[in-house]
């Protein structure tokens, strides 16, 4: 747990300007920043498979579909998983590929299979670093059912650090229930994500 908390924190510190970076844009995971085009880093193929693959993903949300996540599969050294959000729409910007495939959202997240007690211990300690950095961010918490999951047996304990309008961080742990790990193959994990406002409140509706 050590090394993965040491790994956390050298990535963003030293992906940041400032250590004092105080702006979400300002911050990386694995390279990648909020407003970069994804075609830097994916092919458009690439990138319409990934959508496909999460079309279902977000169901649970009052407009599913007008975002898209795409994984990202490098064998991270920092990560199990990494994750960008872009605007799902395949027919606008046909001009614009970078505009139309502009990284709004980033999430890296590290499994803690069975672990949700020692998750939250090292997310704690990471939102306290994150806290000095992002100094004029506003802190929330949540703990609640995760909305992902119909039966009520999931859970995800969150701690929001926000720049409103404009752009917050996240960093949640989920404690996925045994029905939906089986039906979806998702593992319980620690999350870091850097969102701008628009995918803030896409979550929050």
């Amino acid at each position: 747990m050590k090394k993965l908390l040491a790994l956390l924190f050298s990535l963003f510190l030293l992906s940041s300007p400032s250590v004092f970076a105080g702006d979400i844009s300002d911050l990386s995971i694995e390279g990648m920043s909020i407003g970069d085009s994804l075609l830097d880093y994916m092919t458009e193929d690439e990138i319409l498979e990934g959508i496909e693959f999460t079309k279902d993903w977000y169901s649970f949300l009052k407009e599913p579909n007008k975002y898209a996540e795409v994984k990202i599969n490098n064998n991270f050294s920092k990560y199990d998983l990494v994750g960008v959000y872009v605007r799902n729409n395949l027919n606008e910007y046909a001009s614009n590929k970078n505009e139309k495939y502009t990284i709004l959202a980033i999430r890296g997240s590290i499994y803690y299979d069975e672990d949700f007690d020692n998750c939250i211990i090292e997310r704690d300690k990471i939102v306290e670093i994150f806290s000095k950095i992002l100094p004029s961010a506003i802190k929330s918490e949540y703990y609640e059912y995760h909305d992902a999951d119909p039966s009520g047996e999931s859970i995800i304990d969150s701690v929001y650090l926000d720049k409103l309008p404009y752009e917050g961080s996240r960093y949640d742990c989920t404690d996925w229930s045994e029905s939906i790990t089986s039906k979806n193959d998702w593992t319980d994990n620690l999350s870091i994500s850097l969102e701008t406002q628009e995918i803030i409140e896409w979550f929050e509706d």
